[in-house]
């Protein structure tokens, strides 16, 4: 009877511990079951914001041109279907982000509070496996540095707005006051 080499590999089978590519939620932005990651939450929450006010942009830009008494009711009208979109999209967004973190999207709730959403961008995910089904799949890198990079540079662009705009209409105002006393 031989003995067993004890430098021998085992036996039996060995399972990778390691989360493959099917132990990942899938991504839904528009559904209120699944989880979503910090970043991506914060990427789709910014994007489809821009997004809707662009596309509301050009459609009152369109509804400008009509005749007169139509195209008042074509701007509330597109204003209150493109925040009723913005709305729809936020709460569906942060339900999945409290899913993340193993809470009810009840918490969805809280967007009605000023400020008090910002709590969604800072709260960690549930590793692995918890009561709303598997983890979002990982992040690359790229995305995460492209939104850190364009929140920075919304957030420069909009404080150079707060300062540009106002001196720009006192430049006008000034403006105008001269013209009126050289003639």
């Amino acid at each position: 009877m031989e003995t067993p080499n004890p430098y021998q590999p085992p036996a039996g089978k060995i399972e990778d511990i390691a989360l493959n590519q099917d132990d990942y939620g899938e991504i839904k932005i528009l559904s209120a079951s699944g989880r979503l990651g910090r970043l991506r939450y914060i990427a789709y929450s910014i994007g489809l914001t821009l997004l809707i006010y662009l596309l509301m942009g050009l459609l009152i830009a369109v509804a400008a041109q009509l005749p007169e008494p139509v195209n008042g009711f074509a701007t509330i009208a597109l204003v209150v279907l493109g925040y009723g979109a913005l709305l729809i999209i936020s709460v569906l967004l942060t339900i999945q982000r409290c899913h993340d973190f193993n809470s009810t999207g009840w918490l969805s709730l809280l967007l009605l509070i000023p400020l008090v959403p910002l709590i969604f961008w800072f709260i960690p995910g549930t590793d692995g496996r918890n009561n709303y089904g598997p983890p979002p799949p990982p992040n690359s890198k790229s995305i995460g540095i492209i939104v850190v990079v364009l929140f920075l540079v919304f957030i420069v662009l909009g404080i150079l707005a707060a300062i540009a705009v106002p001196a720009y209409q006192d430049y006008v105002e000034r403006a105008k006051q001269a013209q009126i006393q050289s003639e």
